[in-house]
């Protein structure tokens, strides 16, 4: 089977529109994570400022022990929320990108099998065999993707709720600890 020019440049169009539409959704994501980061540093800087007076008006070790107390919670809750930011980020790009490469894997799925279609009509006699073999080989290689597929959402899903539940308890712990230091 041979390609004409004007099938050529097709698929070099639909490349092109399918790198142009990866790397916007790359830059958006990476927008995201500058306006995240801007916004910690900024935060960042506004609540060592307010520690920092508060700081310099302690006047005893147990103004001390209560102000690094009061400062320890807030800080663990600040840095779960930027890892939950960082990891939801992460999991939408992530979702983007697998979004387009299971409509890139869909096309050439339907552009192998009309290829092998337009083989077989034209295969010389007693190959039926091989077609067969060549239908069966591709129907596998779809069934591994889309079990590996499969597998990464699990993976994923596993993951995230990891990240939830690591939170929650780093969240307990230093609700704990917060208030054994205040007694």
């Amino acid at each position: 089977m041979n390609l004409t020019p004007e099938q050529l440049a097709a698929a070099q169009k639909a490349n092109l529109e399918t790198l142009t539409g990866i790397t916007n959704q790359a830059l958006v994501s990476i927008e995201k994570l500058v306006e995240l980061n801007m916004h910690i540093a900024k935060a960042s800087l506004s609540d060592s400022m307010t520690t920092a007076k508060k700081a310099l008006e302690i006047k005893d070790v147990q103004q001390l022990l209560a102000h690094q107390a009061q400062a320890v919670q807030p800080m663990a809750e600040k840095m779960m929320a930027y890892s939950r930011h960082l990891y939801e980020l992460a999991n939408d790009t992530q979702a983007g990108f697998t979004k387009v490469s299971e409509k890139e894997m869909q096309a050439s799925q339907k552009k192998m099998n009309a290829m092998v279609e337009d083989w077989s009509k034209n295969a010389p006699a007693g190959s039926e065999a091989a077609v067969a073999a060549m239908k069966q080989a591709i129907a596998s290689a779809n069934t591994i993707y889309e079990n590996s597929q499969k597998a990464m959402k699990q993976a994923l899903d596993v993951a995230q709720a990891n990240l939830e539940n690591a939170t929650e308890s780093v969240l307990k712990a230093t609700d704990k600890v917060t208030k054994s230091s205040k007694r």
